[in-house]
């Protein structure tokens, strides 16, 4: 397994943090996403102290569960919950906390971008004190449920001014207008890479592929991020119906054989 290369727990959405682990062990998967919904499930404590135990390295948590910007009353508890996961980060060594913003609900991007700004405010203090970096991710524009940034140039913009990272989903930027130069110019709020297929005439989401398996120029991509200079990791991350039918271990087997020679191919800084 090229060792630029994580495995996003989102890859595995319906097995439980002891199948994951189990599967990583057998496989020789050595970095990977850890999801914090998966956590709560197995036991927020005994969760931590069993990855812990596996020696597996965590690249990153993810899942951390949207603000739900348009209602203040809900920011405590969601806060709560990003602070529990940022103790985890720390006693991981992980990369990053991933997170999408939350709905916009009514309002508009900019008054949301206030709301996010103040309902992160305590958390990203803490985070800055620890040296760990929350990920803001962006999402396809059907998932206005879970986030109001829906491209990668709005993504960097809004990271500058909150002091996060980015998380860049590839499959949500492919086809954005002057994403090399975005990519360039961006390259310093870059936290994580997310990498997984699409195909041209889908009209649901998510409903991702292996790597190689779509449309996504993906390599060329890759190519633009490696040479604007990102050393950070290439987190594969698989949801959809395509995956669930061809099972967890194929797929998330072929896509670290796949993004694996494509780094190598590229001449990936190891």
């Amino acid at each position: 397994m090229h060792p630029r290369i994580s495995v996003s727990a989102i890859s595995s959405f319906q097995w439980s943090l002891t199948e994951d682990l189990g599967f990583y062990a057998e496989a020789g998967i050595g970095n990977v996403g850890v999801s914090v919904a998966k956590l709560e499930r197995f036991g927020w404590d005994e969760g931590v102290q069993r990855v812990l135990d596996s020696g597996i390295t965590v690249a990153n948590l993810i899942g951390l569960g949207p603000f739900h910007l348009a209602d203040p009353k809900q920011w405590d508890a969601q806060r709560a919950r990003l602070e529990r996961a940022l103790e985890a980060a720390g006693t991981f060594g992980a990369g990053c906390l991933v997170f999408t913003t939350g709905p916009a609900g009514a309002l508009t991007w900019e008054q949301a971008a206030d709301a996010l700004e103040r309902a992160m405010a305590p958390v990203l203090s803490e985070a800055h004190a620890r040296d760990i970096t929350f990920a803001i991710e962006h999402t396809n524009s059907l998932r206005v449920d879970v986030g109001f940034v829906h491209t990668l140039a709005d993504d960097v913009d809004l990271a500058r001014r909150l002091s996060t990272g980015v998380c860049m989903e590839i499959n949500a930027c492919w086809a954005e207008r002057h994403l090399r130069d975005t990519i360039r110019e961006g390259v310093g709020t870059v936290a994580l890479v997310q990498v997984s297929d699409y195909a041209i005439g889908t009209l649901s989401t998510p409903d991702r592929l292996v790597p190689g398996d779509g449309d996504i120029p993906i390599e060329r991509i890759l190519g633009d991020v490696l040479d604007a200079g990102y050393t950070g990791m290439f987190d594969i991350e698989l949801i959809g119906p395509r995956i669930e039918e061809e099972g967890y271990a194929s797929a998330i087997g072929r896509s670290v054989d796949w993004l694996g020679a494509a780094l190598t191919r590229l001449g990936a800084p190891q």
